[in-house]
């Protein structure tokens, strides 16, 4: 799939703001932390220098401002991620979901908010290519956020590199792995944004990330305990919620923050993801 057929966005454009008429009429509902679930996954990066032992790296996905998610919702999330302390951030993609200029402000008001001790990080979804990857892109920037979309970005502590490296949206085929790699220095541990999950069977062959954040499946909204989601789609057939070891690279499926077309989850709550980055044991950061 290249581009979304316009009268179907003109459809889901439709629906979005019919939905949104009917929650203003009951009333806006204000942030609950409690209804966001904060996940705590410890990664293990092989050749990392201990100046990052300890390194927490916060992540959120799929905000999909306007459907389920309010302006007040991603204020919320905002303070509550700022109140983890963490040393950088990462969003990996869907900003919005099928209406973008209704919503500029709110989202460059909010992300403008994001306190990190060092810098934050994102790259693009599908959603944000259907609606106007430029403009995202212009308020990643008015946010002093990094577009590591098909880019590196490296974090220095004295002479150690930590690379955070990303690819643009698989689902549209914006990807350009081949542009990562080249621009990827050969030393220092790297971490991979990627919207969608399943690009991780791509990504581990490289044996260059140690650890691959995606978001795009929602955690299929609907969890059955013991089992899982049976909601799959595009690009979440293989890694739909949760961490695996695909290879030598850990691969993390957020649940997300929002909600796309219909707005309810089930078991599946939405998702602020707090990384601690930890050495291997024995490992005194050498490549």
């Amino acid at each position: 799939m290249q581009e979304k057929d316009p009268s179907a966005l003109k459809y889901m454009q439709k629906m979005q703001r019919g939905m949104n008429r009917w929650r203003h009429k009951i009333g806006n509902p204000e942030f609950n932390h409690e209804d966001f679930q904060l996940e705590e996954v410890e990664v293990t990066i092989p050749v990392m220098d201990p100046v990052y032992d300890g390194y927490r790296l916060a992540n959120i996905s799929d905000i999909h401002l306007g459907q389920w998610i309010t302006a007040h919702h991603l204020e919320g999330v905002v303070n509550f991620v700022n109140q983890q302390k963490p040393d950088s951030i990462t969003i990996t993609g869907d900003f919005v979901s099928y209406i973008l200029d209704d919503f500029v402000e709110d989202l460059e008001s909010a992300l403008k908010q994001l306190k990190p001790r060092e810098k934050s990080f994102a790259v693009l979804g599908n959603h944000d290519h259907w609606l106007g990857a430029e403009k995202i892109r212009n308020i990643l920037d008015e946010c002093d956020i990094i577009d590591v979309s098909n880019d590196v970005s490296t974090l220095c502590r004295g002479k150690a590199p930590l690379h955070i490296a990303g690819v643009d949206s698989v689902m549209l085929k914006k990807h350009r792995l081949d542009l990562v790699m080249d621009k990827l220095p050969e030393d220092g541990p790297a971490i991979l944004l990627a919207h969608e999950p399943d690009f991780a069977d791509i990504s581990s062959t490289t044996g260059r990330f140690s650890l691959q954040i995606s978001g795009h499946s929602h955690g299929g909204q609907f969890l059955i305990p013991g089992i899982g989601t049976f909601i799959r789609g595009p690009h979440f057939v293989k890694y739909p919620v949760g961490k695996y070891q695909v290879g030598n690279m850990v691969q993390y499926t957020s649940r997300g923050l929002g909600t796309n077309v219909f707005w309810f989850r089930i078991n599946c709550p939405p998702e602020i993801t707090i990384f601690t980055l930890k050495c291997q044991e024995g490992d005194d950061g050498g490549v």
